[in-house]
């Protein structure tokens, strides 16, 4: 059966094969079945709309995490590019911000797959055998992995960063969303780097949330410090409301935050005044 995916924006992580489509269908597009994949919800009125286009062509469903349904089993390379892997579903919190408890329920784990790129929900809440089972998944790919699904700073342990740091991962993303992450962050960033990462690489980074209702310039930068010196490069994770609409004031502001080489450029700057400021001078 030839399936043809259309996807209603490119991203990172869309897929880029042959059958891949975004907008409109093509004189020459054939196809058994057509898949829609919405990732946001703001793209649900295209993706209706792109709907109606590809009818012509062939039977169309629509479905993604956008449209609030339960995902099944991960199948590599078909919604999202090759090296990109679930290996689980769900999360055990219930963060305020956050549709992933609602729509996936509570942490399920899945046959684990080949892939580079984790994207678990919360990849720390599975059992340790899962875990354990994923590392060693990992250890046998052709590129060194990237956590950008997120890990959950107050589920890390020595045990755990010492076998996080034995996989040699590029990048380890964590989060920094509310003010009760801060000191399981710390904690986090004491395991890691005595299990062998060192602040200088970067590959300890965090999301840290800003943008939201009450959120300030100040409030977010003092976060984004915090993060920095707890051991994290911080990257802003800008708040989106239900309909997708983020602050213009907001973008233009965490752009700074929002890229590796001015991020940490910023920590410096903002860590080395406040170490000088912070001097007492006895005469």
């Amino acid at each position: 059966m030839k399936i043809i995916r259309v996807f209603p924006r490119k991203t990172n992580l869309t897929p880029n094969d042959q059958d891949v489509r975004f907008g409109m269908p093509g004189f020459f597009d054939q196809a058994d079945e057509i898949h829609i994949s919405i990732v946001f919800t703001y793209d649900m009125r295209k993706a209706e709309y792109l709907a109606g286009q590809w009818q012509h062509i062939a039977p169309v469903k629509i479905g993604g995490p956008a449209t609030g349904e339960k995902s099944g089993i991960f199948i590599p390379g078909m919604y999202l590019r090759v090296g990109a892997v679930i290996t689980s579903r769900g999360c055990n919190n219930h963060c305020w911000f956050c549709s992933v408890p609602r729509r996936e329920g509570p942490v399920r784990e899945l046959p684990i797959t080949d892939g580079w790129n984790v994207l678990d929900d919360n990849l720390l809440a599975c059992s340790p055998g899962h875990i354990n089972a994923v590392f060693a998944m990992l250890k046998r790919q052709p590129e060194y992995p990237l956590f950008t699904g997120g890990l959950e700073a107050k589920l890390m342990t020595a045990d755990i960063a010492s076998k996080l740091h034995d996989v040699k991962p590029k990048v380890a993303y964590f989060a920094y969303d509310t003010e009760d992450d801060l000191d399981p962050l710390v904690a986090a960033g004491d395991l890691l780097l005595n299990a062998g990462f060192t602040r200088s690489h970067h590959t300890l980074r965090a999301y840290v949330l800003c943008g939201f209702p009450r959120d300030t310039f100040e409030k977010a930068e003092k976060r984004f410090l915090q993060a920095w010196d707890a051991g994290f490069l911080p990257m802003a994770m800008l708040y989106r409301d239900k309909s997708g609409h983020r602050s213009q004031e907001w973008i233009s502001w965490s752009w700074q935050w929002c890229r590796s080489m001015t991020s940490a450029a910023n920590c410096r700057k903002r860590s080395s005044r406040k170490s000088r400021s912070s001097k007492i001078y006895i005469t």
